[in-house]
């Protein structure tokens, strides 16, 4: 993570400098710190039922913003956070404009994502909320533990037939959680198709979906008598933050099935 500058001590939020968000990973995490006088605009990929990674009444307090630079001056924040992939042209705007960026990375573990919670509780001047939702997530992976149970291996199968790799965040859930994934045992990384006929031909012992691609829910899968079929929601697996307790509970879920 990375800051151009410092924000302005004066603003409308009690003294904490205003942000708009343009990633919706960093939409989750401030809409649990700020309020909307202090959080002026989330990005409009929350505004997507299908893409966003919050509630939807937490999603109707706040309004959302297009990324486009005019429309961001517009609403006059001290600080926004964006990514690397913000425009090179619309990064020039809105730092010609006096606007302090605020660059979020991607992470990839539960201590990664525990830092971001407090890089931006700082950058919103909002620590103790900050320490509360760290706090939230942090009771939320000590309560997965699978005790002495064997790992289960699952098979964790996403839109358009892809895998996770073993060292990005879902797998780190899931491994917490009880689960050995299958897609390592078979030298998948990250991103990697994996044809149906390959997952009818070394099925795993959890299936467990993410996506509504055809493959994913095709008829030929009935025939695996000794796997079990689960679904996870593809919004669980967008972002860390505040999406991770929603993870771990339904990965608690999912992994007691096996226990009784």
């Amino acid at each position: 993570m990375a800051a151009c500058g410092a924000p302005p001590t004066d603003s409308r939020a009690d003294g904490r400098p205003t942000i708009v968000s343009l990633n919706p990973c960093s939409d989750a995490i401030l809409a649990e710190l700020a309020p909307p006088e202090q959080l002026l605009a989330i990005s409009h990929f929350s505004k997507d039922p299908a893409a966003t990674s919050m509630p939807a009444e937490q999603v109707a307090r706040y309004r959302s913003t297009s990324s486009r630079a005019e429309e961001i001056i517009a609403l006059a924040p001290d600080v926004v956070v964006t990514d690397r992939f913000l425009p090179a042209p619309t990064r020039r705007a809105l730092e010609k404009s006096g606007i302090v960026l605020f660059d979020l990375d991607i992470v990839n573990t539960v201590d990664d994502s525990l830092a971001q919670v407090d890089a931006l509780a700082a950058l919103a001047e909002r620590r103790d909320e900050g320490k509360a939702l760290a706090r939230r997530m942090a009771e939320a992976w000590n309560q997965n533990t699978p005790g002495r149970n064997a790992p289960v291996a699952v098979l964790l199968w996403q839109e358009d037939g892809i895998v996770l790799g073993p060292d990005s965040l879902a797998a780190a859930l899931l491994e917490h959680s009880g689960f050995t994934l299958q897609s390592a045992a078979q030298e998948l990384g990250y991103g990697q198709y994996l044809p149906l006929e390959q997952v009818l031909a070394d099925p795993p012992q959890l299936l467990l979906t993410s996506g509504a691609t055809r493959a994913l829910h095709h008829p030929a899968l009935d025939v695996l008598s000794g796997t079990v079929r689960a679904q996870l929601d593809p919004r669980l697996l967008y972002c860390a933050g505040p999406t991770i307790p929603r993870a771990l509970a339904r990965l608690r879920e999912i992994r007691e099935g096996f226990s009784r």
